[in-house]
């Protein structure tokens, strides 16, 4: 009776540790999958991907230019009259709950308004948001492409007026090196639960 007392206890602590160690394990191999809140049709690698675009310099630059660290990519244009300014501004507040965290991330912000946004004016929009911010447009073949990549949505209304909208999606994604999209947040994620999630993909990346 004791030793099978003692296999019972022995075969209860091995499935135990079996179980704690299959839920310390990446799904699937993927490291972030503690992290990941959001589902995403066709799955992470369906979204981003390269992209070339223009800097608030006039210089061409690629996503590998960019995205040099953790990146909050937004695509919205100047001339929004309150959404992308609500939304980056948001983001401009997690970036500084993460820097507080010692987790350095970038605002990224890609106009789909080439026609206004000219690389002076993404610049200054991106200067005036964060001190990190970024901000990059490109000919209307580059914004396009870039947007495909992420399956955004815009839709100019260019009436001959300076001041026409523009329709566009409105979701922020993250995006680490190496390993590219990680993550996408709706309108209405905090900055507090933006930061948190940005920095469990932080600390779970894989070492390059």
């Amino acid at each position: 009776m004791r030793t099978i007392a003692t296999l019972s206890t022995v075969a209860v602590a091995a499935l135990l540790a079996g179980t704690w160690y299959l839920t310390r394990q990446p799904a699937d191999g993927d490291p972030f999958a503690s992290c990941r809140a959001a589902q995403v049709a066709g799955g992470a690698g369906s979204i981003g991907g390269p992209f070339e675009l223009v800097d608030a310099t006039g210089e061409t630059v690629t996503d590998t230019d960019v995205i040099t660290e953790p990146s909050l990519v937004y695509f919205g244009y100047t001339f929004c009259p309150d959404v992308c300014p609500f939304d980056m501004a948001r983001n401009a507040d997690a970036v500084d709950l993460l820097l507080e965290r010692d987790v350095p991330v970038t605002p990224v912000f890609i106009s789909i308004d080439p026609k206004r946004d000219t690389p002076e004016v993404v610049g200054d929009f991106a200067a005036n948001l964060h001190d990190r911010a970024i901000g990059l447009t490109g000919s209307p073949e580059q914004v396009k492409a870039a947007s495909e990549a992420y399956r955004t949505y815009y839709k100019a209304h260019d009436n001959g007026d300076e001041f026409y909208p523009v329709d566009h999606s409105t979701f922020t994604y993250l995006v680490m090196p190496g390993t590219g999209f990680a993550e996408f947040y709706r309108r209405e994620t905090t900055a507090e639960e933006m930061a948190e999630s940005v920095a469990c993909f932080a600390e779970n990346a894989p070492e390059a």
